[in-house]
């Protein structure tokens, strides 16, 4: 197990590719500039101890010297130690509809992204309790089984997207029977599914599958994203609006959150449906919810100490910056003995 520790300094790394584009244009300034003073095959003979490929590796090795300095500085750091801890607390799984509906922006800034703001926001308010993450559309997937690792939790939410899923289509009923293997029985704990969702199914049996999950002791809030008067789902290209979703007949798709679905599921379970409009007044309805369930106490194993590694990548770093210093843009005489750039051939041209 291991975390980085201040992940905003990998925006550094953008220097890289700055640097190889500058370094392009300033090759082709130079062999511009060499071919006004003379033609490129007198050259060689004129600067007899120029290497072409030193400019290249001394590029290469300041390159790695600052992807190693800014690990350093992301600071990451590896469990060494994993100790078992005593918990109270609930289980609760988070099922996302990641089905091409849930881009409609009839609630800012669409639908899946209020969707992932929700439970992040739980996520943040939650204590002791696990928590678990499922992603569906025309089908369900695991994303995240029952854990206490909350960061880890809430990287896979943020790389949840409506292209993780082939099959198109809102299988509710598929995200429920699934969420049903994320709980141990032999725990006893509470068990709650959050199901977020504009609840178009495209299933019939939900009526027998939010049974099922009753049964099992399952308590599902509902919280429904959009409106019932819908609106399109647009089709981006670098983050603007290109055209709309068209049907079979080219006309444009209008896609409408169903509340009686929703609702429908949450009085099943014994749960509560809500409207994801007011992402504050959702998140304190469910953690009262929550508040309001018996907490269970249960055992964890989690990594308990963690060691700071950025000591091998500075040091690294500094080497290769060091390396650089003795790297001459002439050549090195046992180098040009292996001919590594073609050079001898160049010259005899």
């Amino acid at each position: 197990m291991y975390i980085l520790e201040k992940t905003s300094y990998f925006w550094v790394l953008a220097l890289i590719p700055i640097l190889f584009f500058v370094f392009w244009i300033y090759t082709l300034w130079q062999k511009k500039r060499r071919s006004q003073f003379a033609e490129a095959r007198f050259f060689t003979h004129l600067a007899p101890d120029f290497s072409r490929g030193k400019p290249l590796l001394k590029l290469i090795l300041i390159s790695l010297g600052i992807a190693t300095l800014v690990v350093a500085l992301v600071n990451p750091k590896v469990g060494t130690k994993i100790e078992t801890v005593k918990r109270e607390g609930i289980d609760i799984v988070f099922a996302l509809d990641v089905s091409k509906s849930m881009l409609a922006e009839d609630i800012a800034p669409n639908r899946l992204e209020k969707a992932k703001q929700i439970t992040n926001k739980i996520i943040n308010k939650l204590a002791g309790d696990r928590v678990g993450l499922i992603g569906y559309a025309g089908s369900a997937f695991p994303q995240i089984p029952i854990t206490t690792d909350y960061g880890t939790t809430r990287t896979f939410l943020r790389t949840m997207n409506t292209d993780m899923v082939s099959s198109q289509g809102t299988a509710i009923n598929q995200a429920i029977d699934l969420a049903t293997t994320y709980f141990d029985d032999e725990d006893q704990t509470n068990k709650v599914l959050v199901l977020l969702s504009d609840g178009e199914d495209h299933e019939s049996n939900l009526e027998e599958i939010s049974q099922k999950a009753a049964d099992a002791g399952i308590k599902i809030f509902t919280i429904g994203l959009g409106s019932e008067k819908g609106a399109p789902i647009p089709i981006k290209k670098n983050g603007k609006t290109q055209t709309y979703k068209k049907d079979s007949a080219g006309e444009t798709v209008i896609t409408k959150m169903d509340p009686n679905t929703l609702e429908l599921i949450a009085s099943i379970t014994d749960g509560e449906y809500m409207h994801g409009t007011n992402t504050k007044a959702v998140v304190d309805q469910i953690f009262e919810n929550i508040n309001a369930l018996e907490k269970t106490e249960f055992e964890s194993k989690q990594f308990a100490d963690f060691k700071s590694q950025y000591q091998w990548f500075l040091g690294l770093g500094i080497i290769l910056l060091i390396l650089d210093m003795f790297v001459f843009a002439k050549k090195t005489t046992w180098i040009q003995r292996l001919n590594l750039f073609n050079e001898k051939d160049d010259a005899k041209k």
